[in-house]
């Protein structure tokens, strides 16, 4: 069983919602969905770290998202 915060009645009026949209409608809400999620992120490193300019934010970001480790300082 998983955990969810939705009421099973609030879920199945979401599954009714998402049945009725189209293929093209479906997948712009989930690119939404994953603007939001990356700002969420953004702005908690921004409160981890509010010296750092948007650059190293972003840095970061790409880093939590895809590498083990931190990425190599840049080359100069």
């Amino acid at each position: 069983m998983s955990i969810s915060d939705t009421s099973p009645a609030a879920r199945k009026v979401q599954l009714e919602i998402q049945r009725s949209m189209t293929g093209t409608q479906r997948l712009l809400l989930s690119f939404e969905m994953s603007l939001f999620a990356r700002e969420l992120s953004k702005q908690r490193i921004r409160q981890e770290h509010p010296e750092w300019p948007e650059t190293e934010i972003v840095r970061e970001l790409i880093r939590l998202a895809f590498l083990p480790a931190a990425p190599p300082a840049r080359l100069q």
